[in-house]
């Protein structure tokens, strides 16, 4: 004889095997996780040298002549391209991370979240990238550029490897954070934290931040703080921006789900509910109340009694003006 369906055990056993169910599920996603940053890391370790050749190329174009990089450590030639090949794949590796990590919350989030969620994944990988690209275009040349022309004379600029790699790494990190801005501002708006009128109020202090964040997160030189610090502030205002137009469209939707429902609910209401009100200025003779004047009641009373004495005949009815009948 079967168990019934509100048997604290059943429900028990019911729980226990969704628990085991996602955590099955969230094992299979992690080792796919971990499995496209081996793929990767396998293609690109042949490459290792070259990679970081090309990593070091906005600071070895600046070096003197005969200057070059050097390895202190004895394992460093061999480990410090293989972790930058590590370190590339996790990169490289991180929308198909993204998208495991989505599809083992998204069967949890409801539609409007789905709807929310999904842009804003994408786009913060995309801005990640693009802060990645814009410190290696823009600020390695130019905050390089700046070092080695400071050399005091006497003094050979060559450069550890590893001490390089660290540095490069601390400053993809901070402008791919950088370019984030725009998401965070988001975000805040939507959980209802914030709104956008009062980040615009807070925009002098937002600027004062962001060159405190450059100063903190950038080498201790004014050009780097100022192209961590100037970006930042362009993305706020790009994030302010959105917000505001996601603000306003919600608004407009709101308004046509509220007028749709007042739409049903007029058309579902009773006949009797949906008369028009009489218009303004229309009087109703029954309305109002005048008392007869003595003249008329006496043509009533006289019509009365006409009445009883002669009852109509045929189609003439008694003149209700006071007469006899003809």
């Amino acid at each position: 004889m079967s168990k019934k369906s509100d048997d604290p055990s059943v429900s028990g056993e019911s729980r226990e095997s969704t628990l085991l169910a996602h955590l099955f599920e969230l094992r299979d996603r992690l080792l796919r996780m971990f499995l496209s940053v081996l793929v990767i890391f396998l293609c690109l370790f042949p490459f290792a040298n070259e990679i970081y050749t090309f990593l070091a190329g906005p600071l070895t174009q600046h070096l003197p002549e005969g200057s070059s990089m050097i390895a202190i450590e004895v394992a460093s030639p061999f480990l410090i391209p293989f972790k930058l090949v590590l370190l590339l794949a996790v990169v490289l590796a991180i929308p198909f991370i993204l998208y495991q990590v989505w599809a083992f919350v998204a069967p949890g989030l409801y539609r409007n979240e789905k709807r929310l969620a999904l842009p804003l994944l994408v786009s913060s990988t995309l801005l990640f990238y693009a802060g990645m690209a814009f410190a290696y275009y823009v600020v390695f040349p130019l905050v390089f550029g700046f070092f080695t022309s400071t050399t005091p004379t006497g003094v050979a600029v060559m450069t550890d490897i590893a001490r390089y790699l660290d540095f490069v790494i601390m400053l993809f990190i901070a402008f791919g954070v950088a370019f984030e801005v725009p998401v965070a501002t988001i975000l805040l708006v939507v959980a209802g934290i914030t709104t956008p009128e009062a980040l615009a109020r807070k925009r002098p202090y937002v600027v004062v931040g962001a060159f405190i964040i450059g100063m903190v997160l950038t080498p201790p030189d004014v050009i780097s703080q100022t192209l961590l610090a100037v970006p930042m502030w362009v993305l706020f205002e790009l994030g302010l921006m959105l917000s505001r137009m996601m603000v306003r469209g919600k608004q407009d939707e709101e308004e046509a789900e509220a007028e749709a429902e007042a739409e049903a609910e007029s058309e579902t209401a009773p006949a009797d509910e949906r008369t028009e009100p009489e218009p303004q200025g229309a009087t109703n003779p029954y309305d109002e109340y005048r008392p007869l004047t003595p003249e008329e009641m006496e043509r009533e009373l006289d019509a009365i009694e006409s009445f009883e004495r002669e009852p109509p005949t045929g189609n003439n009815p008694p003149d209700d003006q006071g007469g006899k009948t003809p």
